[in-house]
């Protein structure tokens, strides 16, 4: 029976890429990252096809992350190497993506997550509607940011990235213009005329006749506290500071910490920090496949998924329980070699497609 998971096909002059799982929110797996992979190095050296276009089949996102699920139960049974191997081959993905030679227009419609801000927001061309919900929640399952995520928010104004990593908050599509996920907003009922427009005009000719000014967003306003918060050196006194502030929504952003994976908390603001470092998005790619593969023989992400997808009792048993137990060498392990050979990206290239 054919795949129909990813549908690919050329409109025009455009390579279309819809992500066909609307009833799991067009989550990806490892044949859809494969089937993407292919099309793309297809498209890359077929002179007809001058765009490419991603968006979602379903009207609810483009996508809500990585098949969890599969993650869940080679983990607990199957010894994570099948993780590990999906990974291996998204993250070169993505990579790929960000380095695309030829115009990569991403339609941010809907729910877009995870794994799905991976095949979106390294992208040339990324479009967002009043419906976007953006978010990197790896912390509320007992995993770090990944897909190149950790790259995406190092690079956010201020710490608006630590603060959206460490809460998992999601933001709308002026927010995710702000924080540089997002380069174009358009109204989601425009969205068929551009989409036939990219088919047959430049890409910068259909965005100048449908993009709109963004709604506002919120976190612009919240940028005091948020800087001043979120630059401490622990997440435990990014904690106190939030609570100390005094600002309602500082609260409610400790509250919405410490609800999530203590250790995953301190790997992830450890894995921002060295992020900036790093620079590049293969670089940074490279270490993300270190910690998720750690991750793989950590309690948290098996306990997070259970809570948050299997049994649905949205009550995660940390272990360790607590920031405090948390230690230095619990979190230097997940930036240690992994067992299993690194992931080794070609050095980065200038980047391709058209101007933001």
């Amino acid at each position: 029976m054919t795949d129909e998971s990813v549908l690919l096909r050329t409109e025009g002059h455009a390579g279309r890429i819809t992500l066909n799982r609307p009833g799991a929110l067009n989550a990806l797996d490892h044949a859809m990252v494969r089937r993407i992979d292919e099309a793309l190095a297809a498209w890359e050296h077929d002179p007809a096809v001058r765009t490419v276009v991603i968006d979602g089949a379903g009207g609810r996102g483009l996508c809500a992350g990585g098949d969890i699920r599969s993650i869940h139960r080679d983990a607990s049974s199957g010894g994570g190497a099948a993780s590990a191997a999906f990974w291996r081959d998204e993250y070169r993905l993505n990579a790929r993506i960000a380095r695309y030679r030829k115009p990569y227009v991403a339609v941010m419609d809907g729910i877009v997550m995870g794994g799905g801000v991976g095949v979106s927001a390294h992208g040339s061309v990324r479009i967002v509607t009043e419906r976007s919900r953006v978010a990197m929640p790896e912390t509320g399952i007992g995993f770090v940011p990944d897909v190149g995520g950790t790259h995406l928010l190092a690079l956010a104004p201020g710490e608006l990235g630590t603060h959206l990593a460490l809460t998992a908050a999601s933001v709308g599509p002026g927010d995710a213009l702000l924080c540089g996920l997002a380069d174009h907003f358009v109204a989601a009922a425009s969205l068929p005329a551009l989409l036939d427009d990219l088919t047959r005009e430049e890409v910068a000719d259909a965005l100048d006749r449908h993009v709109r000014p963004a709604p506002a967003g919120g976190l612009a306003a919240d940028r005091e506290w948020i800087d001043r918060c979120y630059a401490a050196g622990t997440v435990e006194e990014v904690v106190d500071r939030l609570l100390d502030s005094g600002v309602p929504a500082a609260k409610e952003a400790a509250e919405a910490i410490l609800a999530k994976s203590p250790t995953a908390l301190k790997v992830t603001l450890a894995a921002l920090r060295r992020a900036r470092r790093l620079g590049s998005l293969e670089r940074v790619l490279e270490q993300e496949y270190r910690v998720s593969c750690a991750a793989l023989s950590a309690p948290d992400l098996v306990e997070g998924i259970r809570a948050q997808v299997i049994d649905k009792d949205r009550s995660p048993r940390w272990s360790p329980a607590t920031l405090a137990e948390v230690t230095e060498e619990d979190v230097a392990r997940f930036f240690a070699p992994p067992g299993a050979p690194a992931l080794s990206l070609a050095p980065a290239a200038p980047l391709g497609g058209v101007p933001r």
